[in-house]
């Protein structure tokens, strides 16, 4: 989750990405998908698609510093599409191969 409007990964997102970070790191098989979302209405699509982008590269970077190779990940900046939950966040997708 992302406060609205901003880009900056929370202390609390990064505290619940550990869980996938540790299964990522136990098996190198895996890949994420991180699908990123914003809040906006029809007059801010690509605003909020390009920060939904932004949004997607701070949690990419996250996992990067903790040792998750970048081409283990595909991001996903879905803007205003959100797939039902709340707009403001990034979801991470395990995929086995």
């Amino acid at each position: 989750m992302f406060p609205s409007g901003e880009s900056q990964l929370p202390d609390a997102g990064k505290s619940a990405m550990e869980p996938v970070i540790k299964q990522l790191q136990s098996d190198e098989n895996l890949r994420l998908q991180l699908k990123a979302y914003a809040s906006g209405g029809q007059d801010s699509t690509n605003t909020a698609r390009r920060l939904s982008l932004s949004r997607a590269l701070a949690v990419r970077a996250f996992l990067i510093d903790n040792k998750i190779q970048s081409t283990r990940m595909d991001v996903r900046a879905l803007g205003d599409r959100s797939e039902g939950g709340p707009a403001d966040r990034v979801d991470l997708v395990v995929v086995s191969p």
